[in-house]
């Protein structure tokens, strides 16, 4: 009985705590004892599951999915984006709010942050990013060639500039082509100083942020004429690729696809962004899921944000298989009768 009697008072203590709200400091003067015995029933009331923590996902939040997919792809954080529609630019529209919200919390003083400028995921990033103030982030660099067609070309530039601005950081562009015509060509490309500069810069950065493409560029993209041929690019195809992080192309398993195309391509390597604390990869879209299965399966990617459509297609068998899932499961059977 002396034990019952303790777990009684050790749930009176709890419930005093958790319930009525009272401080510590309270609950030992009305008691009659210590405040260090009032700390350590508290904590004996967790050891022995007289208090258990609960949390309740808020609607809206995907907490399931984003747990399968960080068990499924090793991944230290996912974030899941709710979307009305399983369509690209609604789905851009949310993956970049989501994308905007992770970096205002998580930046820290000083960051050096790598972005791949032909994104139009990431250009909804910035668009939804609010001002942080002087000196919050140290540097934004652009990762990829961001010469192009002028008409597009603005934007690249201007989602770099404006996120440096916004996070009072120094902005570096990378005053080349994203592809250059030739091997010959990208070595003396890289060989201007102001070029070299920004290249050199890549090892310093601490957070990248990366858009996903598929094998058949996006639209931006190939408006801004920083794309392989047909023919290229149906070598790339041939040869397994899936997809791209920032015109490094990847398998189904998240292999790297090898050819002569890399030795065109300006910017930043699979192997460099192998070596960066933090890669956040923005991505989604029905055409783009094997892409971003395979850019996750390179164990390159640390952060990644998407929809939930995306989500539930990356996580099938696993999510299947959770509360959540068998309730939207039995959510779309009533809707197909």
């Amino acid at each position: 009985m002396s034990r019952l009697n303790e777990l009684r008072m050790i749930a009176r203590v709890a419930q005093m705590y958790h319930v009525e709200g009272r401080r510590q400091v309270e609950i030992a003067k009305h008691l009659r004892m210590s405040q260090a015995t009032v700390s350590r029933m508290l904590k004996k009331a967790i050891a022995e599951e007289i208090v258990r923590t609960t949390v309740v996902a808020p609607s809206g939040t995907y907490s399931d999915l984003e747990g399968a997919l960080r068990d499924r792809y090793g991944l230290s954080e996912a974030i899941v984006a709710e979307c009305a529609e399983d369509r690209d630019a609604a789905i851009m529209a949310r993956i970049g709010e989501a994308a905007a919200h992770f970096l205002e919390a998580t930046l820290q003083p000083g960051e050096v942050i790598g972005v791949s400028s032909w994104s139009e995921t990431i250009l909804r990033m910035v668009d939804a990013i609010h001002p942080m103030g002087q000196g919050r982030a140290g540097h934004v660099v652009q990762m990829l060639g961001g010469m192009g067609d002028p008409t597009v070309q603005v934007h690249a530039n201007q989602l770099v500039t404006r996120l440096a601005k916004l996070t009072g950081a120094t902005s570096h562009l990378l005053n080349a082509p994203g592809v250059a015509q030739s091997r010959d060509a990208r070595l003396v490309l890289v060989g201007d100083p102001y070029v070299r500069e920004t290249m050199d810069l890549f090892r310093r950065i601490t957070l990248a942020v990366v858009g996903l493409g598929t094998v058949e560029p996006s639209s931006m993209l190939a408006r801004s004429g920083n794309v392989f041929s047909p023919r290229e690019l149906a070598e790339v195809a041939a040869a397994g690729g899936v997809g791209d992080m920032s015109l490094r192309f990847f398998d189904g398993a998240g292999r790297p696809v090898r050819t002569a195309l890399d030795d065109r391509v300006i910017g930043i390597t699979v192997d460099e962004l192998s070596g960066i604390d933090r890669v956040v990869a923005l991505a989604g879209g029905q055409t783009k899921t094997d892409a971003i299965r395979g850019a996750l399966l390179t164990g390159v990617i640390d952060v990644l944000v998407t929809d939930r459509f995306t989500a539930e297609r990356l996580t099938l068998n696993d999510f299947a298989r959770t509360p959540e899932g068998k309730g939207q499961a039995m959510t779309d059977l009533h809707r197909a009768g």
